[in-house]
């Protein structure tokens, strides 16, 4: 019988990773292998971590079991993509169609452009910001990710992909909610 995690602890099995391409994989093949993206979570920026936790961390081991350290949600390399890219064509569709109706050609092109053009600058900083986060934490040790586990199956399915991604400092460990 699988043992279930107790409500009011949670269960993690804890990486760290070298480089995104490696954590991009294992969460996709976590993914694959049944565990939902709620499961997954990052550092928040060092600023936010500071600011959170009264001081500034050196190396990432110092943070990555401490149940007060801010966490950022995982977005897959896919979903950066699409965050970075989409905007412009939404937004310049949106303005295309507002001034559709009216009849007025140049209104409805001014329109669209600007979209885009916010579109795109919305695009570049989410880029930016995700690329400064990284850099930050990079140079502190690597990229934590942490994998919600619900029992002793999924925790040994976390430990054994995370591993295969060449995965660091792979561990579990509790955290009192």
């Amino acid at each position: 019988m699988e043992k279930v995690q107790m409500s009011n602890v949670i269960r993690e099995a804890v990486a760290i990773f070298e480089n995104t391409e490696a954590l991009d994989g294992a969460v996709y093949d976590l993914e694959t292998r049944g565990f939902d993206r709620a499961a997954f979570s990052l550092l928040a920026s060092e600023e936010t971590v500071a600011e959170q936790l009264g001081h500034r961390y050196q190396q990432v081991k110092e943070v990555e079991d401490d149940p007060k350290v801010p966490r950022a949600t995982f977005f897959s390399r896919i979903s950066r993509l699409e965050a970075e890219y989409l905007p412009a064509p939404a937004l310049a569709s949106i303005g295309a169609i507002m001034f559709a109706g009216t009849g007025i050609g140049v209104p409805a092109l001014i329109a669209a452009g600007g979209g885009a053009l916010i579109g795109a600058a919305l695009g570049r900083l989410i880029h930016q910001h995700h690329a400064v986060a990284v850099q930050q934490q990079l140079k502190r040790g690597g990229l934590v990710l942490w994998v919600n586990v619900r029992n002793t199956r999924e925790e040994q399915i976390a430990l054994d992909v995370l591993r295969e991604h060449s995965a660091h400092d792979v561990h579990v460990h509790d955290i009192a909610q």
